[in-house]
């Protein structure tokens, strides 16, 4: 895994369009006026699930998030 930590506050619309088909990981994600998540500090994204959950693991963050930027197939399953 080659791996960048980046520290970048970025909304989510930005994040969709630079990430397209990625998962990412972000730290105090802030809300909108309606109560929707609009972005946070963006700490890593990748295509692979499963490095975004070491990332994860690793750092720790106290308050985070993490979204895959795209659709989802009809086939697949999101276990929360």
């Amino acid at each position: 895994m080659h791996e960048t930590i980046t520290y970048e506050i970025m909304s989510l619309a930005d994040m969709e369009k630079k990430f397209e088909g990625e998962w990412v990981l972000f730290e105090d994600p802030y809300l909108n006026e309606h109560k929707h998540l609009a972005g946070g500090k963006l700490l890593f994204h990748s295509k692979i699930r499963d490095e975004v959950d070491e990332v994860t693991m690793r750092l720790r963050p106290r308050h985070s998030a993490f979204l895959f930027m795209g659709s989802m197939q009809d086939n697949i399953m999101i276990n929360l």
